[in-house]
């Protein structure tokens, strides 16, 4: 009898629990703050896009939008947070190539957490291009140009970028491997330096992103080859792709979407997706993408996840062939 009444009673608590879950997700927010995480610090590129982005979440849910910084090792911090918070749906973040894609190959040992276990996909932001720019001085007007000098004289071009396994590094890794050439990477702290030195001519060439490279280009303190998107950017519409310049099929992104912790109700994960699909058809959302060169994102939380694993599979293999490690 006791074992019957204890069965019972479980059953019925399982039953109240996961109708309260159920509950839950149907009331949320309710009028609680969200708290949105973002694993790099306040000023940065993905700092004044998550902001923006938490803005308009704020007016589709109303409900306010915290914002938090926690940065700290490519991102791995701020994504280990995320991957720890309670999984309610009152607890969001901003999920990179590098702390999602990237780190997990490159430096194994210092990721404390599993992409596909401890995370939920929500929705793909932003796919950010990269910029293939040279110093006035190369002897070079395009990408064939490029690819054939730096045959005639294996290492001699030097690619700058921003630090170890950024998407500057992996695009420069990228482009050398779909070549078939051998260039020598320089890893600054920061993009900021690197793109001061290439416009002083002090390294040939570097995978710039929109945003940093336009100034730049628009002053003609450099020269820009290609853009590594599969389509010309608005920004640049007689700078070809770096595919249609002479690599079929290169494509390189520095990209963003939001994720949750692993858990989260299947209902407030739609809830989302749904409303950071409607904020990205915004024409002011758009407009400020274009801006930077970025592409709008949307889609499903399965496309987003499939994506981020494919794109792990991309890098994995160029660092490994590239024999790239920061552990």
């Amino acid at each position: 009898m006791f074992i019957q009444k204890l069965g019972a009673a479980l059953a019925a608590a399982a039953v109240f629990g996961a109708l309260s879950t159920t509950a839950a997700a149907a009331d949320w927010p309710g009028g609680k703050p969200i708290t949105m995480i973002i694993p790099y610090a306040a000023g940065g590129f993905a700092d004044t896009r998550m902001r923006m982005l938490g803005e308009e979440l704020a007016k589709e849910l109303k409900a306010n939008v915290v914002i938090e910084n926690k940065a700290g090792a490519g991102g791995v911090i701020g994504t280990a947070e995320i991957a720890r918070a309670k999984p309610d749906g009152y607890t969001i973040g901003s999920g990179h190539l590098a702390p999602l894609s990237v780190n997990p190959t490159l430096m194994p040992k210092n990721v404390p957490y599993d992409v596909q276990k401890d995370l939920a996909p929500v929705i793909l932001i932003e796919e950010a291009p990269l910029i293939l720019n040279v110093n006035k001085k190369v002897p070079v007007s395009n990408v064939a140009e490029l690819i054939a000098l730096a045959k005639k004289d294996p290492g001699r071009i030097t690619f700058g970028s921003s630090g170890v396994g950024g998407a500057h590094h992996l695009s420069g890794e990228l482009f050398a491997n779909s070549a078939g050439v051998e260039m020598t990477h320089v890893p600054y702290k920061g993009g900021a330096p690197a793109a001061t030195d290439l416009m002083a001519g002090h390294i040939d060439m570097m995978f710039e992103m929109g945003y940093a490279a336009m100034p730049a280009i628009q002053a003609d303190k450099v020269k820009p080859l290609g853009v590594t998107s599969n389509h010309r950017l608005p920004l640049l519409p007689d700078v070809p792709t770096v595919a249609e310049a002479g690599l079929p099929g290169f494509e390189s992104y520095n990209w963003q979407g939001i994720v949750v912790p692993a858990g989260t109700p299947q209902d407030i994960i739609q809830k989302l997706n749904a409303a950071f699909n409607k904020i990205l058809k915004k024409p002011e959302v758009i407009q400020a993408f274009d801006q930077t060169g970025g592409q709008v994102g949307g889609g499903t939380p399965e496309e987003f996840g499939k994506f981020i694993q494919d794109e792990r599979a991309k890098w994995a293999k160029v660092i490994k062939e590239a024999k790239i490690s920061v552990d």
